[in-house]
């Protein structure tokens, strides 16, 4: 207490009062003087006590009762802040320990009137705790009233004050019993004899308890009267309380200080004669209560159990039995009988939940198990209480599964469907969804249809409890499905894991001591009347006794527990759950072993047994007199009935293994399950562990696993270990993957089982041993009189004669003989013999053993075998197809084996053998990856060919020399595959038939493999030939195969092919047979392709060359022309690939040439199949020209034979041309449309091509090429590959075809520029050609009837076709014949032919069309050409003017201009100011043209055009005004400068003195005016309106109009003074002159512009400002 009586505290403590009083007086100044006086007085009181004591803490003490007044009197104000203020003090005094015993009396007394007055209840309560816990002053009368106080608040109806008073009530019920056990700490050292209490019901008769133990005896007891409802003795003034909150109270007294019980005789008299009745009592309602059994309307309704109080008893019940089990043993007995009654099935499903829940506490603590089963099942006339535990939980569990758990409404349970009304955690029908896919949502037990999930509860060994601990719910709650059950089995494994580890634990220490006690270490673990009887009496009572118990828990449970455990297995769905419940029962069989108890030993290992065979099983050994007490007996166990169920065979596992029953007549087959696999783990686990304590049960152990073996087809293998194989007898053995892993592990452990042996002692050992040779007896019964082993039908016995033969086979050839066998040929061959016949047996387990024997005699005696050989490799290729995998396996491994080693070591002659048998493995379609593999094998063959070519030969050679002569002294002809080639060259063409078989193989894998190993041996190793045999290579092996992969291809099928082997996806681009064909005809066209390239100079000069040349370009035809873009495609590379080859230069001193075009083919980057874009952008087509013209023309050797080849090619090329390029005549949604990287490719081929037959190329073949040029162009693409192909539609790129066809004629062009003069007739044909491809830009080509759409409004990955955006090509093209003409205007043919009219006449579409054009671009690019051709071209017009060559040019041109300035499309609204004037700009041009290029040579060019001309001009100078225009643009669409021009290359040459008719100067002079009669009309018409409007603006147009009137009158006058005089007419000058008055009008005018107008039109009058004239007529003086 240093902390409150330090003197700092103390003067603090002192202030604190001093001030609290101050202000209390203040406060009641004016309402309560008398409590003001005893405040002044108190003040005074405390200021004396300070200043007399020394001790001023215990004098306060002493007069606390004065001091403590004031503030008892101010709560009795009632007044909340006055009585705030007042509790603070008080409590402030309190923990300072300064309040006596009257004093603390007083103040509960006020604290109880603020309670009556319900007055700061919360602080009450605060008050009454501060008094309680920090002194011990209060005690008897007034504690029970502070007590009495809490409970009363407890029940106020403020939800707050409630709780809060509840805790209260909780501590001070605690402070209670501490300062009891407080008490009892301090009188310790005392011993008192205590007197035996009278159970009468006096209150003060327990006048031998100390006073804080009376406190807390009266309070107890008083508890139980609450509960009870009956009055209290001690807690006078209680008004009311609940059943619940007086439980909570008892248990938690009960469980936190259960010393004071068991310590004083008082207190467990109350726990005897006061709680175990109330709880017995209460139970009652639980006990009677039958579900379902009485109805509302029955005479005596039976109370129904209540939840809240039905748990916390159970609570109770759970302390009362964990702590004072010792004081309470008869009491127990009850309650637990209760406990086990609550687990019936009548009863309501939540209070099942609680019981089990309740019993689980108690599974956890073995040591409570024990002492249950000494007090109770050991005792004579007792309930046998431990077996009643057990025994209800597995009849619990039997019932959950038996009876449809009633409790909640609407329970519906048919198999399968067990939804449980209310919340059930499993989703209906979940058992059946579960087995269907062979995968249970949820771990599961299911049993005949009832379908109960497992949920994860507790750790294991802990029992935390969900039910029991609902403290705050008042309704049941409703029980997930599957809780309870869950709970029962976590009770049994538990127990089980409780009871086992507690015995074992005893049983190890009973050993260890008996071992230091008794010098010769005997062992207790044999039965108990053996027991040595040297050990110490007390020892050997007390291992008498631990014995019985244990025996006595063993014999008590083990019944109960086998039969709920065996059910649960069966109907385990959960791995997991099956491996604790057959721990469980390896634990206990094991236990029952080491105990000696034989028959519970048997029971369980017999269930283990049953559990790793199939369902119905004949098995005789388990139907034994061991096994038939528990087969299916009921055992009657003290009146309650336990069935044994036996394994039912509808139990939903994954089958995992089939195989045969062990009987000696086959009788089809059995299944087994993981579960039996996992039992059949637990059996080994059992006899390799624990096989000291299997004594007996040896032969039922090793009975079943023989059973199991045979039917898993475990084998012996050599050495006698097991091992997985496959039987072969009828319905052979299925061994899932799932089994298949854990086979190894199994018969890992079998093999290990009897080297485990060696550590049993003698009377386990001689247990297995019998067990063994009972079981050996029977085995020999069926196998009695089978000979000739081998052919034997059973499969057994021939694996048994195999492994006899092949063991002698295999020392045959290891013995050591004399002369070594390799020289001994015909020993050898008499052992290997035997082996070889073995291949006429058909069994697939002979061969097997016949193959791994051969594999032995490899890895011993490869080297050696010599001779031999030829035997040993035809064991391996006699394996067929239809053999089954393992052996092809095992065969397969042996030419691995082979060809890896033992190439070198054997004799060249069985080369070719190996050959063959690696290619035959090739076509096995039972396994892809050898296939495969067997293809690499053939590369690692002819790998090992290249390397020791010359030493196979020479042997080769030698052999074939030697065959040669004796077939010549028989007279036979020798004969041998591809005979006329030397033999080493027949040994390669060995190897490439066999892979060209390979090549046309039905499995696309096998077949891109073969391909790409032949074309790589061929071109790697091809050298080697002899020169001859390329001849065969090429007619025989590869065109052989193109016409097979040609067939195979053209009638492959089109469906779709779902999914490779197994779950392989395959993509979209090999998902037909179809597909898959077209790869491999690509693989084999291109590898063809390139032998020719790369080996040209060996074939050439092979006979016919050109016949197979005309053969190759007939497969690169007919693959191009196939309806598959991949093929297509890939055709026409081999086909740019044949082109690319240098003729072979022929002298010696010759440098190496240059290829002969240096075309670089665009690379195709990515698939064809449009995912990317697939053609390299070939670069500005300038640069791509330059690569053709090289400097000097590549040197050729013009051989005849030559040229013909390349027209060959060029005959091709033009039919693959014109027939893919054709439109189709009818279009439906498969109408093949060739792509476009195809057609880019095809024209592409054609600068290379031409290189080669310029020479010879005429104006037919020119047009065949237009033809294909033109078709090809139209082509349309495909919606879905748009994207990738046509650039966005706002970007004017070329696409790679466009470019191409370009490039072509480029190519023309430029070669006709360097030729001879013949060639350059061609020129107007390939303007022709390009000017059609101008026409494109504004009326795209149609492909046939096909409908194209436009790219905007394309819609991607549609069936549609999209036109591409011919523009940018048109334009270009349009480039080229600027520039073309700019080279060739003045060529005759050029000029004969009319290509300028043509030019004029294609560009007057675009021009007469204008705005309307699909792209702006394309009539300004017009504009512009024609300027510029029109340069070029009209002095070469007027130089021909006399030979008519071009008379109907001019029509055309003048339509053209007319067409163009005077265009009948409007434009856009979107034009904007700028771009107006640009376009205006170039319609001044045109006229600049006119006035600069055409009129001033008028008299060499025909009369009708200047006049049009003419016409023309003055329609462009009048600038009419239109009034469709808004008032807006008006000023925009009027071409002021335009007009402008015209008026002044009107004028201009209108006065020119070159007039040479007066037609001419008529036309002027009539449009002069004309002119001048409108200028008059519109002045006047605005001084009109000028005048009418007043203050009104006049509207935008007429004041652009007049302004544009005043700038023409002051052109007209300036263009008037230029000229001559006398070329102006008189008249003229008298109308220009009589605007003059007209305009002066106009100086009135508001517009500023029309006044700066007006000021430019008048200031030329001043030079007709001159002195008058003498006489003046008529304008002449």
């Amino acid at each position: 207490m240093s902390g409150t009586s330090s003197p700092e505290a103390v003067k603090k403590l002192l202030e604190n009062m001093q001030s609290d009083l101050r202000a209390l007086s203040l406060e009641c100044k004016k309402k309560f003087p008398p409590v003001k006086e005893a405040a002044e007085s108190g003040i005074i009181k405390v200021k004396t006590i300070a200043a007399r004591n020394t001790e001023i803490l215990a004098a306060l003490k002493e007069n606390s009762s004065e001091v403590v007044q004031p503030f008892l009197m101010g709560c009795g104000t009632k007044e909340p802040k006055i009585t705030q203020l007042c509790l603070a003090a008080i409590q402030r005094l309190m923990s300072h320990e300064v309040v006596s015993e009257t004093a603390a009396g007083n103040i509960i007394n006020m604290l109880w009137q603020l309670m009556e007055n319900s007055l700061e209840e919360l602080k009450l309560l605060q008050t009454v705790l501060v008094l309680l816990t920090t002194n011990t002053v209060v005690h008897d009368e007034a504690l029970s009233k502070a007590i009495v106080l809490c409970f009363r608040l407890h029940f106020t109806k403020d939800n707050i004050t409630n709780n809060t008073a509840a805790a209260t009530v909780r501590q001070v019920v605690t402070v209670v019993f501490e300062r009891m056990v407080a008490e009892d700490e301090r009188h310790r050292d005392i011993i008192e004899q205590p007197v035996l209490v009278q159970g009468n019901s006096n209150r003060r008769s327990v006048s031998t308890l100390k006073p804080c133990a009376k406190d807390a005896y009266m309070l107890f007891q008083d508890l139980c009267q609450l509960v009870n409802a009956d009055a209290p003795y001690w807690l006078v003034g209680m008004t009311e309380m609940t059943r619940t909150f007086g439980l909570e109270l008892l248990e938690s007294v009960l469980n936190d200080f259960p010393q004071v019980f068991l310590q004083h005789q008082e207190f467990s008299f109350l726990l005897k004669e006061r709680v175990c009745p109330l709880v017995i009592k209460l139970f009652s309602p639980n006990i009677k209560f039958r579900q379902g059994s009485s109805t509302s309307s029955s005479p005596a309704p039976v109370e129904k159990p209540y939840f809240p109080i039905c748990m916390r008893l159970l609570r109770v019940v759970s302390v009362l039995i964990k702590q004072f089990y010792s004081l309470l043993v008869t009491e127990c007995e009850i309650f637990l009988s209760l406990l086990v009654k609550f687990l019936d099935a009548d009863k309501p499903q939540w209070l099942r939940a609680v019981a089990v829940e309740s019993i689980h506490r108690f599974c956890v603590q073995p040591q409570l198990l024990r002492s249950f089963c000494q007090s109770y099942d050991m005792k004579q006339h007792s309930t046998k209480v431990f077996r009643d535990i057990v025994n209800a939980l597995g009849s619990f569990i039997q019932s959950l599964f038996l009876v449809p758990p009633t409790g909640n409404p609407a329970t519906s349970n048919q198999a399968g469907n067990n939804n449980l009304g209310g919340s059930v955690s499993a989703p209906a029908n979940s058992g059946m969804v579960g087995i269907g896919g062979g995968v249970t949502l949820l771990p599961a037990f299911e049993y005949r249809g009832t379908w109960i999930p497992i949920l994860t509860i507790t750790v294991q060994g802990s029992a935390k409890a969900t039910y029991l601990e609902m403290l705050d719910k008042v309704e049941p709650p409703t029980i997930p499905e599957g809780y309870a059950m869950s709970v029962a089995f976590h009770c049994l494994l538990d127990l089980v894991r409780g009871i086992t580890s507690m015995i074992e634990g005893e049983l190890g220490e009973l050993e260890t001591e008996c071992q230091t006690t008794t010098e010769e270490g005997s062992s207790p673990t044999q039965s108990t009347e053996q027991q040595d009887l040297q050990s110490t009496s007390d020892q050997m009572d007390k291992e008498i006794v631990s014995r019985a118990v244990w025996e006595e828990m063993v014999n008590a449970c083990w019944c109960g527990l086998l039969a709920a455990l065996s059910l649960l297995l069966d109907a385990s769905t959960d791995e997991a759950a099956t491996e604790n419940i057959l721990k469980a029962e390896l634990t206990m069989a094991a236990l029952c072993g080491r105990l000696g108890l034989v028959t519970s030993r048997d029971a369980f290992i017999t269930a283990i047994c049953k559990g790793s065979l199939p369902p119905h099983y004949a098995l005789t050994v388990l139907n034994t007199t061991t096994a038939a007490t528990l087969s299916n007996k009921s055992y009657s166990v003290q009146g309650q009935s336990v069935m044994m169920i036996s394994p039912s065979s509808e139990s939903h596992q994954q089958v995992v293994a089939v195989g045969q029953p062990l009987a000696v007549q086959p009788q089809g087959t059995v299944m087994l399950t993981s579960k039996n696999i996992q039992c059949m783990r637990t059996l080994l686990n059992l006899a390799h562990c624990h096989g000291a304590v299997l004594g007996t049960s040896w032969q039922l152990v090793l009975a079943t696993l023989q059973h199991l073996v045979w039917i898993l087809g475990l084998k012996p293998s050599s050495g006698g270990a097991l091992k997985p194989g496959r039987a072969v007898e009828g319905p052979s053995t299925v061994l899932t993957t799932a089994v298949m892993t854990d086979l190894p592990v199994i018969s890992n452990i079998l093999s290990r089982l009897f080297e485990s042996s060696q550590y049993l002692d003698d009377v386990s050992l001689h247990h297995l041993i019998n067990a063994l040779c009972s079981l050996s007896l029977e085995a020999m019964d069926m196998a009695y009189g089978n000979n000739k082993v081998c052919q034997h039908p059973n499969s057994r016995m021939r694996e048994w004669g195999a492994e006899a033969l092949t063991s002698l086979i295999k020392a045959g050839l290891t013995f050591n003989h004399d002369p070594p066998l390799s020289q001994n040929q015909r020993l050898q061959l008499l052992l290997l013999n035997p082996l070889k016949e073995m291949s006429n047996i058909n069994h697939p387990d002979i061969r097997l053993k016949q193959l791994e024997c051969v594999l032995q005699i490899l890895q011993s005696q490869g080297d050696s075998l010599g001779p031999g050989w030829p035997l040993v490799l035809g064991v391996m290729g006699a394996i067929r197809n239809d053999q089954g995998e393992s052996l092809i396996r095992t065969a397969f491994q042996c030419l691995q084996l082979v060809v890896t080693d033992f190439l070198p070591t054997m004799p060249c002659t069985c080369l070719q053998i190996v050959v063959d048998v690696a290619g035959s493995f090739g076509l096995h379609n039972q396994e892809l990856n050898i296939s495969l593999t067997s293809i690499g094998l053939l590369w690692n063959i002819s790998d090992y060919f290249f390397q020791r070519g010359e030493t196979i030969e020479k042997e080769l050679n030698k052999e074939e020399a030697a065959q040669q002569k004796q077939a010549e002294e028989k007279g036979v002809v020798l004969n041998r595959p591809f005979h006329p080639a030397p033999p080493f060259d027949c040994l390669w063409l060995c190897l490439y038939a066999k892979l060209g078989e390979l090549c046309v193989d039905p499995r696309p894998a096998v077949r891109k493999s073969a391909g790409q190993t032949l074309f790589s041996t061929i071109g790697a190793h091809g050298t080697l030939l002899q020169h001859s045999t390329w001849h065969t290579v090429i007619w025989k092996v590869l065109f052989h195969l193109l016409d097979r992969v040609r067939e195979s291809s053209t009638t492959a099928d089109k469906e779709k092919i779902e999914s490779g082997g197994g779950n392989i996806l395959i993509h979209h681009s090999r998902d037909t047979a179809e597909k898959q064909w077209a790869e491999t005809w690509v693989l084999t066209l291109a590898g063809v392709a390139r032998i020719f390239n790369t080996r040209r100079y060996l074939l050439q000069p092979l006979g016919d060359f050109s016949r197979a040349w005309d053969v190759l370009l007939d497969h690169i035809q007919s693959a191009a022309l196939s309806k598959n873009n991949e093929v297509s495609l890939a055709a026409l590379k081999s086909f740019q690939e044949i082109l690319q080859i240098v003729s072979p230069v022929r002298d010696s001193d010759k440098p190496e040439t240059p290829p002969v075009v240096n075309v670089p083919v665009p690379v195709l980057i990515g698939p064809i199949s449009g995912m990317s874009r697939p053609f390299v952008r070939t670069d500005s087509i300038g640069e791509k020209l330059g690569r053709y013209s090289s400097s000097e023309p590549p040197i050729v050797t013009d051989e005849l034979e030559d040229l013909n080849l390349w027209w060959a090619a060029w005959n091709t090329w033009y039919r693959i041309g014109s027939e893919s390029t054709k439109p189709p005549i009818t279009f439906d949604k498969l109408t093949f449309i060739p792509s476009q990287p195809f057609l880019t490719a095809l024209i592409q081929i054609f600068p290379a091509l031409y290189q080669h037959i310029k020479t010879g190329f005429n104006m037919d073949d020119l047009q065949k090429l237009g033809v294909i040029l033109h078709s090809a162009i139209s082509v349309p693409i495909s919606s879905d590959a748009s994207p990738f192909i046509l650039p966005s539609y706002t970007e004017a790129v070329l696409t790679s075809l466009q470019e191409a066809v370009l490039t072509a004629l480029d190519v023309l062009q430029k070669a006709i520029c360097v030729g001879p003069e013949n060639m350059q007739i061609m020129y107007p044909a390939i303007f022709d050609q390009l000017l059609a491809f101008v026409e494109f830009s504004c009326k795209p080509p149609q492909y046939g009837q096909l409908e194209t759409k436009h790219i905007a409004n394309a819609k991607y990955n549609q069936a549609e076709w999209v036109a591409l955006n011919y523009v940018p090509f048109a334009e270009r093209s349009l480039e080229v014949v600027v520039d073309l003409y700019q080279k060739t205007a003045c060529h005759k043919a050029v000029v004969n032919e009319k290509v300028l009219q043509n030019i004029i006449k294609t560009l007057r579409v675009p021009l007469s069309l204008k705005y309307s054009c699909p792209s702006e671009s394309t009539w300004k690019l017009a504009v512009s050409s024609l300027l510029r051709v029109l340069s070029i071209g009209l002095p070469v017009a007027r130089q021909h003017a006399s030979s008519g060559k071009f008379d109907s040019m001019w029509p055309e041109l003048a339509n053209t201009f007319e067409d163009f300035l005077f265009t009948k499309s409007i434009p856009p609204d979107n034009l904007s100011i700028q771009e107006f004037q640009r376009n205006e700009n170039i319609d001044v041009e045109v006229v600049q043209l006119i006035s600069n290029e055409i009129l001033p040579y008028a008299n060499f060019i025909p009369k009708e055009f200047v006049g049009q001309i003419m016409t023309m001009l003055n329609k462009g100078s009048i600038h009419s005004q239109s009034s469709s225009f808004t008032e807006a643009e008006i000023d925009i669409r009027l071409r002021e400068e335009f007009s402008k021009m015209c008026f002044e290359t009107l004028l201009q040459f209108s006065f020119s003195n070159k007039v040479t008719t007066p037609q001419e100067g008529y036309i002027s002079r009539m449009a002069l005016s004309v002119l001048l009669k409108r200028s008059q009309d519109v002045l006047h018409r605005y001084i009109e309106d000028e005048r009418l409007s007043g203050k009104c603006p006049l509207p935008r147009q007429q004041v652009t109009e007049i302004i544009f009137v005043l700038k023409a009158v002051s052109t007209l006058i300036d263009s008037l003074k230029k000229t001559q005089p006398e070329n102006v007419d008189g008249n003229t000058w008298a109308q220009v002159i009589a605007l003059y008055p007209t305009l002066v009008e106009c100086i009135t005018c508001s517009s500023s512009e029309v006044c700066s107008a007006l000021k430019e039109a008048l200031v030329p009058f001043k030079d007709f400002m001159q002195p008058p004239a003498s006489r003046v007529q008529n304008g002449e003086s």
